[in-house]
């Protein structure tokens, strides 16, 4: 911690690392006064660490603090009051002004976020919480405010909030998870724009707009996280944090000069030739995680969430994690090394998404072997074979059997999702065939475009009243496949909050910067699809019944059909057997495994009964069925 406080001496301790500073000065601030500095003191150095001794009587009631850092070149600007990067509470003035920190040689003295000194009172680390089996997991991905926005059933007050979510506890329990994933939860600059937290300005602050107790500083928000964590702990529930280490909210060569960019640019960011910097990220600059400086923010990042309670952490643009101090790609990376040990001895789990604008390091291309991977080809494989693509059965068959072709037999490594935060929930899956951006602001060119999806015959929400019916209920048959097909595929599932009761962002794939009813879950529409959210209660349930038995893969016969015309496929788990038809006519399958059957699920009652004696059964179009053997 860059700010620590003695209470023998009545004192804080600042640090700040920089190797190409020329000069350093601490700056305290009275939060009551923002625009006037209480105290600028001289910082002194040893090494390229500087450190400066701030006694509490010579401050009165300031508590807020920054740096001025000087240099030569580079982007070093002693006008700009920066934020300690490794500040655990940040608080922006009521003229806080983004764009003021963009332009060079302007004073942002009351302008810019500071750090909160921290209090003296140590909080111990959090006990562990509960450690599911891998073929126990299942992950359900939401986001801190979206999730109770416009939740009936939580307070008002605390909408939107940690201690909003946890009164959600007990709800995402009762539909099977055991894990929740939380998007970003660092603080950001709620001037950038990014609902979803992906631009983080500070790794080891909570977002201060989750705490119900946002003006109440001095470890309100940390308090308030550890009783959210608490309350899914206390109902079994993994607590797992999706953290953005690879990029910062600094953005490229004109943005916001906020703390790295002047500390110690080329220590801090990975820059081009020509003295731009290296966008593999998409968000303006990408962290130079190699150097030491960086891959200590990082560290201790996740050192300060774990002390918090945190069971997990999903890595952003993971790949770039691993790149060397130029950029390049490795195949060993000592940070990720690090960072595989950390977890060993927290007790916490690692996932990635190992992939970025330049980079597809899915499988062994990522230096983290033992880690599990966000699996992209499982979304993609699933997706064409849920809209009966030529071809797509075989690519599925993998994935089916938990993707040996990426993970050999270690399957628990691939996290398989249909939906996530970024593109399309799972009812517009189902419901548009193009996306419908326009709300960005960027005249539609934003978002992906390979979406896989098939509206089921009409556009959008509203199909004319002759064909309203049978559009409505393909689409709830496809979506029910598809949780069938994720939930009981072989790998760890991840569900998208709001896809249980088919929430809807109305066609927007990439609604990053819509904190609205767009991205807020939606929840009277459990009314409208209780029976979905029903029909994945009992999925769950089934899933873990089931056994964690190797995956046999069948097809309409014993053996599977992975032809470029297939459009079927039957697997066994354990004392569940699986068969789908996602072709436009009935298909018979004929099981083939041992024992009396019973059918468990359905996605749409079937032609013809399931019939132990002939151990056949014909699948209506677009279906799927699952038996059980007691």
């Amino acid at each position: 911690m860059a700010a620590v406080w003695d209470a023998t001496q009545r004192s804080w301790t600042l640090t700040l690392w920089s190797e190409r500073a020329t000069s350093a000065h601490a700056v305290i601030v009275d939060r009551a006064a923002p625009s006037e500095a209480v105290a600028t003191v001289p910082m002194f150095r040893v090494g390229d660490v500087w450190t400066a001794v701030i006694g509490a009587g010579s401050i009165l009631d300031a508590d807020l603090y920054g740096f001025r850092v000087h240099g030569e070149g580079l982007r070093f600007d002693p006008t700009k009051l920066l934020l300690d990067p490794e500040a655990t509470e940040i608080w922006f003035p009521p003229d806080h002004d983004r764009d003021a920190a963009r332009i060079v040689g302007r004073d942002t003295l009351g302008l810019s976020p500071l750090g909160v000194l921290p209090m003296s009172v140590e909080r111990l680390a959090m006990a562990a919480g509960p450690r599911h089996a891998l073929d126990e997991l299942v992950i359900y991905e939401v986001h801190v405010r979206g999730a109770t926005m416009c939740a009936g059933d939580v307070d008002e007050r605390v909408r939107g909030t940690f201690a909003g979510l946890a009164q959600h506890a007990e709800r995402i329990r009762a539909l099977g998870v055991t894990a929740v994933e939380l998007l970003p939860v660092h603080q950001f600059d709620p001037d950038e724009g990014n609902y979803w937290g992906y631009m983080p300005l500070a790794w080891s602050a909570l977002h201060s707009g989750y705490s119900a107790n946002a003006d109440a500083y001095c470890g309100a928000a940390d308090d308030e996280f550890r009783a959210m964590v608490q309350a899914f702990h206390d109902r079994e529930i993994e607590v797992i944090l999706d953290v953005v280490y690879n990029h910062t909210t600094e953005e490229d060569e004109v943005g916001p000069i906020l703390h790295l960019r002047a500390i110690d640019d080329v220590a801090y960011y990975i820059l081009n030739a020509d003295g731009t910097y290296n966008d593999d990220a998409g968000c303006g600059n990408v962290v130079r995680a190699a150097h030491p400086a960086a891959a200590k923010l990082i560290l201790d990042s996740l050192n300060r969430f774990a002390d918090l309670g945190v069971d997990g952490f999903r890595f952003d643009l993971g790949s770039l994690l691993g790149r060397d101090l130029y950029g390049n790609v490795q195949r060993t990376s000592a940070l990720i090394d690090e960072i595989t040990a950390l977890a060993a001895e927290r007790d916490v789990r690692l996932i990635v998404e190992p992939w970025d604008l330049a980079s597809y390091q899915i499988g062994d291309g990522f230096p983290g072997r033992t880690w599990a991977q966000w699996n992209g080809k499982f979304r993609d494989d699933c997706r064409s074979f849920l809209r009966a693509e030529n071809g797509a059965a075989a690519a599925f068959a993998q994935r089916v059997l938990g993707s040996p072709d990426l993970y050999r037999d270690e399957h628990w490594r691939s996290i398989n999702f249909i939906t996530a935060h970024d593109g399309f929930t799972l009812y517009d899956l189902v419901s548009y065939e193009h996306k419908h951006n326009l709300a960005n602001g960027w005249g539609g060119t934003d978002g992906t475009d390979d979406n896989r999806s098939w509206n089921c015959g009409w556009e959008g929400d509203d199909p004319p009243a002759d064909i309203a019916a049978a559009v409505h209920e393909l689409r709830m048959q496809q979506m029910k496949n598809a949780f069938v097909l994720l939930t009981l595929s072989g790998g760890v599932p991840m569900l998208l909050a709001g896809d249980e009761f088919a929430q809807t962002q109305h066609g927007n794939n990439n609604p990053y910067n819509q904190d609205n009813a767009t991205t807020w879950l939606d929840w009277t529409r459990t009314g409208r699809f209780g029976e979905l959210t029903e029909f994945v209660r009992e999925l769950l349930a089934l899933r873990r019944s089931g056994g964690s038995a190797p995956i046999v893969l069948h097809g309409v016969d014993e053996q599977p059909d992975l032809s470029e015309t297939s459009h079927s496929i039957a697997w066994q788990r354990g004392n569940l057997y699986v068969m789908a038809n996602v072709w436009w006519e009935p298909l018979e399958f004929t099981l083939h495994a041992d024992g009396d059957w019973l059918v468990a699920l359905m996605t749409a009652s079937p032609v013809s009964p399931y019939d132990n004696a002939t151990r056949r059964i014909t699948l209506t179009p677009r279906s799927t069925v699952v038996l059980r053997r007691p």
